[in-house]
């Protein structure tokens, strides 16, 4: 009998380190667990508590940093937690005694983390922390600045589920037709020879041979990465995905871009526009396909499994054969989600609500640092400039008239620009840390 796969004994990253505020508690799901990410003063690294108070179970996430003390502080009746979980303070203790004496009971629950390659990793399984210390991070040798390696991150939430999300990652050849102008072109799209070098319970790894070599490594439950090399191996550029299953029908990717090279174009480009002109379009151009795919699929489930509902003819299609086969065989191709009571809703059909499926700012925007400052940026530059449009109108209607062509002609000229430049920041620029609808047939 092959040995369980147990999802929860696994390191996850949950977001890039520079994406957290340190100034307040943030709010986060992995495995259906509902988490906290904060910041003692104190430390040097961020804590994950399950989003609990030990109290009346309010939501620590809706708490805040004490000021004096440092520690997380529950809104709620104001208990405070050091890193560890411990209960510093009760507000409402008669002495200082009834703390002490019932501390144990008393403590959040403070989960294991490590802070490596940029990114805030947790374990989620509170009883095994010895295993947790003793097991390695699923870290790629490319993010690596010893190696000569310069990266960037993104994350986003997604509207379908983890094996779905691993199959889609583990599918090169979509990119051609799924992101035709954004990545790829259709009349380039050419078969692709899958060699299987190795697949175990711990690891998955495929090649392709050509003028670009390209190794495709999947290492359960998580890291799903792509290497890419040109002839003499000396250039090297890829990804390391994290695919977190986040709750039945919900994921998250964190994803870091890596190369070895053009270093200076890389810090050319900010990276919140890297974001919005093609990080975005390529997580929006697959989301519309598969969130719908994901319902067809669940429905045929009742009465069929994968291995009849797909066709898979072709050896571009093996990495998916793998990866199912290995769902089914380690993890009986479900989720946990039993293990935390958690009914699994059936998918309802939201192909028509292309708002909620494509919605960048709930799933994108408010956990990237650089996206969040761009749209206060963008969002004060507007008023700006129409405050600018709108003075400007005054002061040249009380020029004397000698003076309102002479020096209002010019000022009503920048005044318009100002006004172009507003509308630009409107209607094209602000939307894109929103909503852009992508249109498969117009590409």
């Amino acid at each position: 009998m092959e040995p369980e796969f147990n999802f929860f004994q696994h390191w996850y990253p949950l977001s890039p380190v520079e994406d957290l505020d340190p100034q307040r508690p943030t709010a986060v799901k992995l495995l259906g667990l509902h988490l906290v990410i904060w910041k003692p003063k104190s430390s040097e690294t961020f804590q994950v508590f399950l989003d609990q108070c030990p109290h009346r179970l309010a939501p620590l996430s809706e708490g805040r940093i004490d000021e004096q003390t440092g520690n997380l502080m529950c809104s709620y009746h104001g208990w405070q937690f050091d890193r560890q979980g411990i209960c510093t303070h009760v507000p409402q203790a008669e002495n200082l005694e009834l703390v002490i004496k019932n501390q144990k009971k008393l403590c959040a629950t403070a989960l294991p983390v490590r802070q490596q390659q940029d990114l805030l990793w947790v374990w989620p399984d509170t009883k095994s922390n010895e295993q947790a210390a003793n097991t390695p991070l699923p870290l790629s040798p490319k993010v690596d600045v010893s190696k000569g390696f310069v990266w960037t991150s993104y994350v986003r939430d997604l509207e379908y589920d983890w094996q779905t999300l691993i199959e889609n990652v583990a599918d090169p050849s979509h990119v051609p037709f799924s992101h035709h102008g954004v990545q790829g072109d259709r009349k380039k799209a050419r078969p692709i020879a899958f060699k299987i070098v190795q697949s175990t319970p711990n690891l998955i790894e495929v090649t392709t041979e050509g003028r670009l070599q390209r190794t495709i490594t999947f290492e359960p439950p998580c890291r799903l990465e792509y290497t890419f090399s040109f002839g003499d191996d000396s250039k090297r550029f890829g990804f390391v995905s994290y695919c977190i299953p986040v709750s039945p029908g919900k994921s998250r990717i964190v994803i870091q871009f890596a190369r070895n090279f053009g270093k200076t174009l890389y810090r050319l480009i900010p990276r919140w526009w890297d974001h919005i002109s093609d990080r975005n379009l390529v997580i929006d151009g697959d989301m519309v396909l598969l969130k719908q795919q994901e319902y067809f699929l669940q429905q045929r489930q009742f009465t069929e499994s994968w291995k009849t509902a797909y066709q898979l003819p072709t050896s571009a299609d093996r990495l998916i054969i793998e990866f199912r086969n290995w769902f089914d065989r380690y993890c009986h191709g479900q989720l946990p989600w039993s293990q935390l009571e958690i009914n699994v809703p059936a998918q309802r059909n939201l192909a028509n609500n292309r708002q909620q499926i494509l919605d960048r700012y709930t799933q994108h925007t408010q956990h990237c640092r650089s996206c969040r400052e761009a749209l206060v940026v963008v969002q004060r530059l507007q008023a700006a400039l129409l405050i600018y449009f709108a003075l400007t109108i005054c002061a040249v209607a009380l020029l004397p008239d000698k003076l309102q062509f002479q020096l209002g002609l010019p000022l009503i000229l920048m005044a318009l620009l100002g006004l172009g430049a507003y509308a630009w920041l409107k209607f094209w620029l602000r939307p894109r840390f929103y909503f852009v609808d992508y249109i498969h047939a117009d590409r």
